[in-house]
């Protein structure tokens, strides 16, 4: 599956917030890969200052220019906004968009 020219409208968030509220349980779920990889598209053309329709999915993170700091500043806020720790190395051992989402949506199942 690929994604590209991904327009973000919004970007899921994943609530700590034990509430029954019904309206919160879409939240309480795990992101799906395609939600993953939208999160991911928005935040690298951000990151890169690029457009997110410049940014595929099939596209190996080093062909984008990041490095060692970038990789370790990117798998941060991608451990921020899913609410559990990342490694790191698994943007080398998944290294590219798609590999990833799919890696940690399966993980978080």
């Amino acid at each position: 599956m690929e994604i590209q020219n991904v327009e973000v409208k919004q970007i899921p968030t994943i609530s700590g917030n034990n509430n029954a509220d019904p309206k919160n349980d879409a939240q309480k779920q795990p992101p799906t890969a395609t939600e993953i990889q939208v999160w991911l598209v928005s935040h690298l053309a951000e990151q890169l200052e690029m457009n997110s329709n410049e940014i595929y999915v099939t596209i190996p993170f080093e062909r984008y220019g990041l490095d060692s700091s970038a990789a370790v500043s990117l798998s941060g806020d991608l451990e921020d906004w899913l609410g559990c720790e990342i490694d790191p190395t698994l943007l080398y051992d998944y290294p590219t968009i798609e590999a990833l989402a799919r890696h940690l949506s399966e993980e978080k199942r």
